[in-house]
């Protein structure tokens, strides 16, 4: 083998000991490029909101919150208001379920007249009236102002001892005069001040309202059946007794 053989073999080992060096290097390189790259592209991924997502929110929060308050409130408060004062102005008591729905005996009805006229229209009070007319009481109670009626209704009557409902009929302007004028008072008395004792038309009785809320008696014998009945001129208070004087 001469000298040039021996020098091919030589260059041709080296380069391919180049070859291979670089050949490694370059698989090297690319797996190190590869893998950050592909870090960053999930990274950017999975990054939180901007800045600006997270400044944004607590301010929307806080400037629609008292927007959202204030309607609710402007919208609520009217109506709150409104069911509270009707269910204070309200008739009560199981015997208003007798009381018609519409017309002039109604409740509605009943509001537009004075105090013995609207019970007229009632056909549950129809006994009393009869009694207000024999003892010509109408125009003294329809001309009154701001007065308070204690209104038996036709059962109150019915369960009355009937000598002593006779001799009353039988002496319109004494005995029932004195009857019917002990179960009016001269005020107007709403349920939240109904409880007390006061003096009535009849001069020689009082009459003494217990209880509170929608539960009240009179004289300690009667109950409240349907109270706060409004007309005209008078708050009435329908009962289921007659309050017969005291001797």
């Amino acid at each position: 083998m001469n000298i040039f053989t021996k020098r091919s073999k030589s260059f041709s080992a080296i380069t391919a000991g180049l070859m291979l060096s670089l050949t490694l290097a370059a698989c090297s390189g690319t797996d190190d490029t590869t893998a950050p790259a592909e870090e960053t592209s999930m990274m950017a991924t999975a990054a939180p909101a901007s800045p600006m997502d997270s400044s944004m929110a607590p301010s929307m929060e806080e400037s629609m919150a008292p927007s959202m308050e204030q309607s609710m409130d402007a919208s609520m408060a009217p109506s709150m208001d409104h069911s509270m004062d009707a269910m204070i102005d309200a008739p009560f008591g199981p015997g208003c379920a007798a009381v018609p729905a519409t017309g002039a005996g109604s409740f509605d009805g009943m509001s537009q007249d004075p105090v013995a006229t609207a019970a007229s229209n009632n056909e549950e009070l129809s006994t009393l009236v009869s009694a207000v007319k024999a003892a010509n009481l109408v125009d003294t109670l329809n001309n009154a102002e701001d007065i308070t009626v204690f209104a038996p209704a036709n059962s109150a009557f019915a369960a009355m001892d009937q000598a002593t409902l006779d001799a009353a009929l039988a002496d319109p302007d004494g005995l029932l005069t004195q009857v019917l004028t002990a179960h009016v008072v001269g005020q107007r008395l709403d349920p939240a001040d109904l409880a007390g004792t006061y003096d009535t038309l009849n001069k020689d009785q009082k009459i003494m309202i217990e209880g509170s809320g929608e539960d009240f008696t009179v004289n300690g014998t009667a109950k409240v059946v349907c109270g706060n009945v409004q007309t005209a001129n008078a708050t009435v208070y329908i009962i289921d007794g007659v309050l017969l004087p005291k001797s």
